[in-house]
């Protein structure tokens, strides 16, 4: 999904820039800090499922 992809690259700094907080991130999409956090977690659980990450890592690279 884009909006995880989005917030993985921010907040690993993937992006050429510096990384990230959470509340950083929340503020740059209009969402709380907490919010951020649950779908960063949902991504990462994601990436772990290798089946699944072949399907994401073309948005974070």
């Amino acid at each position: 999904k884009e909006r995880e992809a989005k917030i993985l690259r921010l907040y690993f700094g993937l992006e050429g820039q510096e990384p990230m907080t959470l509340e950083e991130i929340g503020s740059l999409l209009g969402i709380t800090r907490e919010r951020v956090r649950q779908i960063k977690e949902k991504a990462l659980a994601r990436l772990r499922h290798v089946s699944r990450a072949r399907a994401l890592e073309s948005f974070l690279f």
